[in-house]
């Protein structure tokens, strides 16, 4: 927000759901600054994805611990310790991704980060969700790993539409949303993560893809 301001722009309430909110640092700037009618080119947003990039990593680092929901880790171990692959699909910067994963201690778990400045196209779009399948499938090329096997967890629409839109499934967590406004695009809906049920999705994707 502060990027908007020393430009002499104030956001208006609802354009941060509107235009950020699931999407690339691009593509939320490029979504106001164009609804503001301000001239843009890609040196103009370069400039000001740096300028945030660097505000970002300052706060990050700032903080002792950063406040992630506190089932994040127990979840994502208990996935790993199922064997199965996990991926970062984000619109944020890979320095960015990459800053949070090693400040949690969680930057082991995924050896595939999918990032916003790896694709042209923000979510809605489905091609990060693409990308990570293709990447997924050269780093474990005996999987023959197809979008309806994988499981998309987001929070956002944007996010949501992504993934379907590449032919993923998607549970979608009510951190950002109501559950009941998730419930409507997902395939499934949690209210946290601790409410997933590895066993129970293993056994449904298993009848699917038999």
């Amino acid at each position: 927000e502060q990027v908007l301001i020393d430009e002499n722009l104030l956001l208006r309430p609802g354009e941060y759901n509107q235009f950020c909110l699931g999407r690339s640092d691009r593509a939320c700037l490029e979504g106001i600054l164009t609804e503001r009618g301000r001239y843009i080119n890609e040196g103009y947003l370069d400039q000001l994805i740096k300028r945030k990039a660097i505000a970002y990593q300052q706060q990050l680092e700032s903080l002792e611990e950063l406040p992630i929901y506190s089932d994040t880790i127990d979840f994502i171990s208990q996935v790993a310790q199922a064997n199965l692959k996990m991926a970062v699909v984000s619109g944020a910067l890979r320095s960015e991704v990459e800053l949070v994963l090693n400040k949690t201690n969680l930057i082991d778990f995924f050896k595939t980060i999918i990032a916003g400045d790896d694709v042209k196209a923000s979510k809605p779009k489905p091609d990060a969700y693409l990308l990570a399948v293709n990447i997924l499938n050269q780093q474990y090329p005996d999987m023959d790993l197809q979008p309806s096997e994988c499981l998309a967890i987001e929070d956002t629409f944007a996010g949501i539409e992504a993934a379907k839109l590449a032919g993923i499934s998607v549970v979608g967590v009510a951190h950002t949303y109501p559950f009941h406004m998730l419930q409507r695009l997902a395939n499934w809906c949690v209210d946290y993560l601790s409410d997933l049920e590895l066993d129970r999705i293993q056994k449904v994707y298993q009848q699917i893809n038999s």
